[in-house]
C-alpha cells in the first residue's frame, strides 16, 4: 500500500539535506492527475494542496516535507499556489 510520508525537520535537518539547493517547482491552483515514476522527495515553501489516492488523502503546505514513493497514482488539488523544492534520491 503506497502512501504519502510527511514530516517536519528542524533546520539542521533541511542544512542537512540541502533542500536550499534543489530546484523549485511552482504550480497555479488547478487539479490533476499525477503518477510517481521515481520517489521524489519535496519541501512546501507556500500553497495549500490536497493530494488524494486510493488510500489516503492529505493536505500538504508551508514547512511540510514530503516522500511520495514509486508507483503511486494520485490526484494533486491545489487549492493555494504552490511552491516547492523537490529532489528525486534515485537519480
Amino acid at each position: 500500500m503506497l502512501k504519502v510520508c510527511v514530516n517536519t525537520l528542524s533546520s539542521d535537518q533541511k542544512t542537512k539535506l540541502g533542500i536550499s539547493l534543489w530546484p523549485v517547482w511552482e504550480k497555479e491552483i488547478s487539479c490533476f492527475d499525477y503518477e510517481y515514476e521515481e520517489e521524489e522527495q519535496c519541501y512546501f515553501l507556500e500553497g495549500r494542496v490536497e493530494i488524494r489516492s486510493s488510500n489516503q488523502t492529505i493536505e500538504l503546505g508551508p514547512n511540510d516535507f514530503a516522500t511520495f514513493p514509486k508507483g503511486l497514482k494520485c490526484t494533486w488539488n491545489i487549492k493555494e499556489a504552490v511552491r516547492k523544492h523537490y529532489f528525486f534520491p534515485e537519480s
